[in-house]
């Protein structure tokens, strides 16, 4: 009788001690609240039965690419439109090893069938075949859209999200809008949509081509994605020992060397157990270089 209560509709996601009281504000008493538990716990049935909002679990990205066209992160950021409350939008896709953006654009909305045709036409010029390639991006709208999904499965390429309200899941993109947004030449609105895509062109050109990356070894992003970066950098290298056989006297620490090549790109690397990051991917470095 006391377990035929508990699974009634009307008592069936309340505690025990909720169905206590209500029972007796009518009046009624079946067992202390105690007892009720006990019952619940020989039908195996003692857990949380109120009715409450579940929140999935969100597993931590972590994501390793040790050459080009092997993860991309991808986000949207709102460009300031002629008047108040009126925005562009523009999409990015950028490679987190070389840092190239492989894929851009600027649009009135956003949506996830822009953000499919931005993604077939950048996988269709870098030649993306299946099982190659991770797309990492947020939870917006559009990532996280039907259209996209498909899309990727039908391209045989893995996608991966960030937690909620987790910001340094998607680092390379995040720093990418910052360089973009402060350029000097960055106006605080365009004044149309011609400006915008205008100003887009330029700087993504300037970005590829000609920015000397602190995080790439002060390559270019072109440079490292088109495998030019060990060429160039044994120019580097020749240059300054050039200058030290020269003149060895200005080089108090002895043979200078140029700034290191790219290293593996991490989203998240992994931890050991006591808080360092892993170490064991020189084999994987190697095919590499």
């Amino acid at each position: 009788m006391v377990l035929d209560a508990l699974h009634s509709e009307r008592f069936v996601d309340k505690a025990p001690a909720e169905v206590y009281a209500t029972l007796l504000d009518e009046g009624t008493f079946l067992c202390s609240v105690r007892t009720m538990y006990r019952i619940l716990a020989e039908a195996s049935e003692v857990r949380e039965r109120r009715n409450q909002l579940r929140h999935p679990r969100y597993e931590k990205p972590e994501l390793l690419a040790i050459q080009p066209n092997q993860v991309w992160s991808w986000d949207i950021t709102k460009l300031k439109g002629p008047q108040k409350w009126t925005y562009f939008y523009l999409y990015v896709i950028l490679d987190i090893f070389s840092r190239y953006v492989v894929g851009w654009m600027v649009c009135h909305r956003e949506s996830g069938s822009l953000a499919k045709r931005l993604i077939t036409d950048s996988s269709e010029k870098q030649r993306i075949h299946g099982g190659q390639l991770t797309i990492h991006a947020d939870r917006g709208t559009s990532m996280t859209s039907k259209v996209v999904a498909q899309l990727l499965a039908d391209l045989g390429v893995t996608k991966t999200h960030s937690r909620p309200h987790v910001s340094n899941d998607n680092p390379y993109s995040e720093s990418q809008f910052k360089t973009l947004k402060y350029r000097p030449e960055f106006p605080d609105r365009f004044g149309s949509f011609e400006d915008a895509l205008s100003f887009c062109r330029t700087f993504f050109t300037w970005y590829n081509t000609e920015h000397r990356h602190s995080g790439i070894g002060f390559m270019t992003p072109e440079d490292v994605h088109y495998g030019r970066a060990e060429a160039i950098q044994l120019t580097r290298r020749r240059a300054l020992h050039e200058a030290y056989a020269s003149h060895p006297e200005r080089f108090v620490r002895g043979t200078p060397e140029p700034p290191p090549l790219p290293t593996p790109a991490w989203i998240n690397p992994p931890t050991t157990q006591s808080g360092g990051r892993e170490s064991n991917i020189e084999m994987e470095v190697s095919h590499f270089h």
